[in-house]
């Protein structure tokens, strides 16, 4: 297991490359190594590469081949009129702490590799002398992006084609432009886990959507944030397909355009679409397909959602289905449904204990209080945070300008958040997601720390995490250094 060192501006492709003072200078001089399980190759804190980035080699499971960095400054870049990283049949890989951009293609690219984990990478402006992606897998499995950032791309932010476990974690997608572009288009693929994403398509060129998940099989869409865009979710094919707990606003621009849609494309069968909150859009969840297509759409379950502020109906059925429409809660002056009579008629489509409400905001505001009560009485002395409440500060001057959490002077049990109008907690709150949970903080500085315990470690005593954010002012990104640390107790918890 070898550690090869790459510094662009202080190596040399004449050095040995296993010392930070013996680093190689070029990756093309990586590429010509036979690099084994368990080596890594570790690119200078600093480092600009304007070459193509090769995988050749695999590792196997339990020593994977590494690509990361060193040093300190910031992330290494690799810039390419090709692709940023390219790799075909390499397998057992992991990619973290660099930068990619200013690709002509793709900024990551895996053909038929297995075994991929890529975190913490930034990927900008890829795609720019074709309509590429910034991070394509195709004919692969087990693939896993997490905690990476990716904007102003030039075709899709992710472009995934049959790939056979496919997880995307808490990663960001901002405006991904072009003819076809979506945040994230994905072909025939399966077992597949969507979660805490934040993908904005407000400001980008692209007459497209969102997610796009064509022909999937098992999927899990859950606790993402999606934004702008032609449509939220499109899933219009599919099989055993759980779309929860999302916010999808903002999604405009045509007659159609929808939240969530499905039946266009083929057969869809076994959907459950819950928990979601659908606002500030067109329809809300739309049954539909082509004229004269034969497509059936079975076992629909539409239910536990909060749809407001939409110009069309919360629920749209047009073509044969079968399902239901239960539980939601719909703003007054929002439509509950549109349902062809024919499918009325038949029974197949069934409507029921769902309520309409003068405002969302009151009963979404209510459902929080009550989970932070909950969160309360069920934490007990096994989960204490370090401060005892939040509060809002307005702050008048730019969102770059100070952190955003502060201990009140006056009170070292109260965490301040500051405000910069209203970047910092929108009307629906802020979600802090953690390692074992989240923290949610409504407008009046109230929170409630909701724990995973799937998620805990197996060990006794006890464990913490801490919740950081940043802010984007359109012209700056501030990350506050300032945390809160929620300590759990195992003890308490697993007694």
């Amino acid at each position: 297991m070898t550690v090869y060192y790459v510094n662009s501006a202080t190596g040399s492709d004449r050095n040995g490359g296993t010392g930070q003072n013996s680093a190689f200078a070029t990756l093309s001089k990586v590429e010509s190594l036979k690099l084994k399980p368990g080596d890594s190759v570790l690119l200078a804190k600093g480092s600009v590469f304007n070459e193509q980035f090769d995988i050749k080699y695999s590792g196997t499971e339990s020593a994977p081949i590494k690509i990361g960095s060193y040093g300190t400054g910031a992330a290494p870049v690799i810039h390419s009129s090709g692709d940023g990283i390219h790799s075909l049949y390499a397998s057992n890989i992991v990619i973290e702490n660099l930068k990619i951009s200013n690709t002509g293609g793709a900024g990551i690219y895996g053909g038929s590799v297995t075994n991929w984990t890529v975190r913490d990478v930034e990927i900008a402006k890829t795609g720019l002398s074709e309509n590429a992606g910034a991070v394509t897998f195709r004919s692969s499995k087990n693939v896993t992006v997490e905690d990476s950032k990716i904007s102003g791309v030039k075709g899709d932010g992710f472009w995934i084609e049959k790939v056979a476990g496919i997880k995307l974690l808490n990663n960001t997608v901002t405006s991904a432009s072009g003819s076809t572009a979506d945040a994230v288009q994905m072909n025939d693929s399966s077992n597949i886990l969507m979660k805490g994403n934040h993908l904005d398509q407000t400001h980008a060129s692209s007459p497209k959507g969102v997610i796009a998940l064509v022909r999937p099989t098992n999927a899990v869409v859950e606790d993402n944030v999606l934004t702008g865009g032609g449509f939220g979710i499109s899933a219009q094919a599919g099989k055993n397909v759980a779309i929860r707990d999302n916010d999808i606003s903002g999604y405009h621009g045509y007659s159609w355009s929808f939240a969530v849609g499905l039946g266009d494309q083929g057969n869809a069968r076994d959907y459950d679409i819950s928990g979601n909150h659908i606002h500030d859009g067109a329809w809300g969840v739309a049954v539909s397909g082509p004229s004269g297509a034969s497509y059936t759409r079975t076992n629909i379950k539409v239910h536990d959602n909060v749809f407001d502020d939409l110009s069309q109906a919360a629920l749209k059925v047009d073509r044969p289905a079968s399902g239901s429409f239960t539980n939601n809660t719909i703003e007054t002056g929002t439509k509950a449904t549109a349902i062809s009579p024919s499918i009325v008629d038949a029974h197949t489509f069934t409507v029921s204990g769902n309520k309409t409400v003068a405002n969302v905001e009151t009963t979404l505001a209510a459902a929080d209080t009550k989970v932070a009560a909950a969160t309360e009485v069920s934490a007990d002395s096994a989960v204490v945070a370090v401060h005892d409440n939040l509060k809002i500060f307005t702050d008048n001057g730019e969102a770059h300008r100070g952190n955003l959490l502060d201990n009140d002077s006056s009170d070292n049990d109260t965490l301040v958040l500051r405000r910069f109008g209203d970047e910092t907690v929108g009307k629906h709150g802020l979600t802090l997601t953690g390692e074992y949970g989240d923290i949610h903080v409504d407008r009046e500085g109230n929170y409630a720390y909701t724990l995973d315990e799937t998620k805990l470690p197996d060990h006794s005593g006890h464990v913490s995490e801490s919740f950081s954010y940043g802010i984007n002012d359109g012209t700056s990104h501030h990350s506050d250094g300032d945390t809160l640390t929620v300590f759990i107790h195992l003890d308490g918890l697993l007694s």
